[in-house]
């Protein structure tokens, strides 16, 4: 139980400092003082700060799909879909407001790029919002853009309005989100 505990401490206090400081802020050192443990203990259960934060952004990536998929509508008309995964999205990322900020510097920094990178072109294990713009664009659906493209309009104003949200700029509430997805939804339909 021990060594668990003491991944998952070490984890999360990695999440919290990049979370506030950025990957470059956070040095091993930190991670150990904040976590508790000697800087040669990370070191045991993570081969290097990279392995660490692929290992938390493979957590997070996780814990946001289980979002999504819990009451996902399979089989429903791709709008339906699509209006699911944009609430699941802000849901998460409102409520998680720590690990909403490590994502958005995963994916804002080289380490994200990589990844985004591998989705797009190279990976093509199944993965539910992947299929789902797959789907659509198959099927005429959607406009005849580039999937990045598609994504960029479909996901990353949630994305904003979700920080909006959480830095007091703008109170969501269901209306207002079920509103901007539904314009998330307009801005890629054909």
């Amino acid at each position: 139980m021990e060594k668990v505990d003491k991944r998952c401490t070490i984890m999360r206090a990695t999440l919290e400092i990049v979370a506030e400081q950025g990957f470059h802020g956070t040095p091993m050192a930190l991670v150990a003082e904040r976590s508790g443990v000697a800087a040669g203990t990370i070191y045991r259960y993570f081969e290097s700060k990279d392995v660490l934060i692929a290992e938390i952004y493979h957590f997070l990536e996780e814990r946001f799909l289980a979002v999504v998929m819990d009451g996902y509508p399979e089989g429903a008309p791709v709008r339906e879909r699509f209006l699911h995964m944009g609430k699941a999205l802000v849901k998460y990322c409102t409520s998680s407001p720590l690990e909403f900020r490590f994502l958005e510097q995963f994916h804002n920094s080289p380490y994200g790029i990589a990844h985004r990178r591998e989705k797009f072109f190279g990976n093509k294990e199944k993965d539910v919002l992947f299929d789902l713009f797959t789907e659509a664009a198959k099927a005429g659906m959607v406009k005849d853009l580039p999937l990045p493209v598609l994504f960029a309009l479909g996901f990353c104003p949630l994305l904003d309005i979700s920080r909006d949200h959480i830095l007091h700029f703008i109170e969501l509430d269901a209306k207002l989100i079920d509103s901007c997805v539904e314009a998330c939804w307009e801005a890629i339909r054909k």
